[in-house]
């Protein structure tokens, strides 16, 4: 009797995809884990610090990031290098509504301006902050303002049919100009020191256990919302559309289709993707100021995708969490090596595995 051989894609006949399914269903579960042992006592072997829960809080915002670039570079093939602005623009929106709630409990104990216009001379609130004394306003404007940027610099990019590298210096250049922007102090954005010192969000301390729980379980439910989304999109028709735009974009067009339209729809759900990371991100570390629209960032986090798989979501996932993981390790141990490693990473996946680790796990799984 001859020897059964388990179709291609699977693993002693479980299919590859079932597999990734599974490992993703326990690593979310896993990482739901993660508040729960914070609060085991001090001495039990199976405690998780106050630092694993924000840290690991931040990469969950980072992998949204990394999902919002996949979902426009990966199935689009828009290669946006400035993803950091959206996700800036979402955490200062998250920032504003967050300073507003320090009222008198600040270092002037002014009622209603903020420490740092207390102290540049400002008479009044600027008319661009009102409203962000309230939670739905403050997540509304998360979302707004990196989606109407992101449909002005996409329809005057897509209308002109601006594509490939010359795209990405343009977005590369929108995120250096904001990054120049916020550091003046007459922007009313708190300059170089940005925000901080924050109090509470929704009448609960930042500073206690319950809260930091909260943000991390919020940030865990945004990101498992947008791999559904996510998933759901590229396997719609919208979503087959865009990856025959990514391919072939001229017999796209050519077969009638509004190439402008569904590549701005992915860019404008993609910013505001990384605007609500980024609005999670600001209470989870505790502060925001220019350096979030560095043009290092958006790079960065395209590279995550890039290590991750490219096209794949999943992959998206698995390289942010990754590559933020080694950049923990080796910034404590080695911070001067830290730019060199990431550079030779992107070398390595680029001539090495130009699927990323996901196209590695699935050639193993052949």
């Amino acid at each position: 009797m001859s020897a059964t051989t388990a179709p291609a894609g699977t693993t002693r006949g479980i299919p590859a995809r079932q597999i990734l399914r599974g490992a993703i269903l326990i690593a979310i579960l896993l990482l739901a884990l993660l508040p729960l042992l914070n609060h085991l006592p001090a001495d039990s072997a199976f405690r998780v610090s106050d630092f694993t829960v924000a840290v690991t809080g931040k990469w969950i915002c980072y992998a949204v990031l990394a999902l919002a670039i996949d979902l426009a570079w990966g199935y689009a093939g828009i290669l946006s290098l400035g993803h950091g602005a959206f996700f800036a623009l979402g955490g200062y929106a998250m920032g504003m509504h967050l300073m507003r709630l320090i009222g008198p409990r600040g270092v002037y104990g002014h009622p209603v301006l903020p420490d740092f216009m207390v102290f540049l001379g400002y008479r009044e609130l600027p008319w661009y902050w009102l409203g962000f004394d309230h939670f739905p306003y403050a997540i509304l404007m998360a979302m707004m303002i990196p989606g109407l940027l992101a449909f002005v610099v996409g329809y005057l990019s897509f209308r002109s049919r601006i594509t490939g590298v010359y795209f990405s210096i343009i977005t590369q250049a929108m995120t250096y100009a904001l990054m120049l922007a916020f550091f003046r102090n007459d922007m009313g954005f708190g300059g170089n020191n940005g925000f901080t010192d924050f109090k509470e969000l929704l009448g609960v301390p930042l500073n206690t256990q319950g809260a930091r729980a909260g943000l991390f379980y919020a940030a865990l439910a945004l990101l498992a919302g947008s791999l559904l989304l996510c998933r759901h999109l590229v396997g719609t028709k919208l979503g087959r559309v865009l990856v025959a735009v990514r391919d072939a974009e001229s017999r796209v067009r050519f077969l009638g289709y509004s190439v402008t339209a569904f590549k701005l729809t992915v860019f404008v759900l993609s910013a505001v993707l990384a605007g609500l990371a980024g609005a999670l991100y600001v209470p989870l570390v505790g502060i925001i100021n220019p350096g979030e629209f560095a043009p290092g960032n958006s790079i960065e986090a395209v590279i995550w995708v890039a290590v991750g798989g490219r096209g794949t979501l999943i992959g998206a996932l698995l390289g942010a969490f990754s590559v933020n993981a080694l950049k923990t390790w080796l910034t404590s141990v080695a911070p001067d090596l830290w730019l060199f490693v990431l550079g030779g990473l992107f070398v390595a996946v680029t001539v090495f595995l130009p699927r990323g680790l996901i196209g590695l796990f699935r050639r193993q799984a052949k």
